[in-house]
């Protein structure tokens, strides 16, 4: 699949293919997402709602593999595909995963790329808030479309008010937790600045309503912590 990239995002693309900047990633969201363990635990509990032992999940986003190895050692009997566009941070999840590979499919590329399914649940974190809302709407479409009537899915991204003034109260939030956990200042106002200038975020309502028109006509809010959402709906 191809998607039409944004001049300011094409910076975040050009990093996560960075063998420098992937090699730091694994610090970074930890950082900046308040308990984003917690936030992994979490989804692995939802799904299990509704997910077989021996569930086939998909997991849009999958870089870096935090998510995959929580998911994959919570539920020894799960079986993954994990579809993200970088070939680099595809890498560092075969690394994180190490054994537990054995259960895990990565493909790079973007929804279209991944198998027709159909998936017993479904998970996209931390990957949302790269897209534009029409392409947003039609990728959680997509997800719908390859899920069992019923399965779960997750989705978790930046989220925040977008009004003016209220933006850059919480974008200070943002960057106040990771120095707070000792990230160091100059970095996390680098990212700051990428985020305030390039991210597709919306306020929550607006997620939640994109959610509903991709068909998660139930999508209900389960995580808050500053400027992050995540909601559990069922296909």
């Amino acid at each position: 699949m191809s998607i039409d990239v944004q001049p300011g995002q094409e910076m975040f693309l050009k990093s996560f293919n960075d063998p420098a900047a992937v090699a730091r990633y694994s610090e970074g969201p930890r950082r900046f997402v308040p308990g984003l363990e917690a936030l992994h635990r979490m989804t692995g509990l939802m799904l299990a709602e509704c997910a077989p032992e021996d569930a086939r999940v998909l997991v849009l986003g999958a870089g870096g593999g935090s998510e995959l190895k929580a998911l994959a050692e919570a539920h020894p009997g799960w079986r993954f595909v994990g579809v993200d566009p970088a070939g680099e941070m595809l890498g560092l999840a075969e690394r994180v995963l190490g054994p537990l590979m054995e259960r895990v499919e990565l493909l790079e590329g973007y929804i279209d790329d991944a198998p027709e399914g159909p998936f017993h649940a479904a998970t996209c974190l931390l990957t949302l808030h790269f897209l534009e809302k029409p392409e947003r709407t039609r990728t959680v479409r997509e997800i719908h479309r390859r899920l069992r009537p019923g399965a779960p899915f997750v989705a978790a991204h930046a989220s925040f008010p977008q009004d003016a003034a209220e933006r850059d109260i919480w974008l200070d939030r943002y960057a106040a937790y990771p120095i707070a956990m000792g990230a160091e200042p100059a970095d996390v106002h680098k990212a700051r600045a990428a985020v305030a200038a390039s991210l597709n975020s919306f306020a929550p309502e607006q997620d939640e309503a994109i959610l509903r028109d991709g068909g998660f006509a139930d999508a209900a809010l389960f995580y808050a912590a500053f400027t992050w959402r995540g909601w559990i709906g069922h296909a």
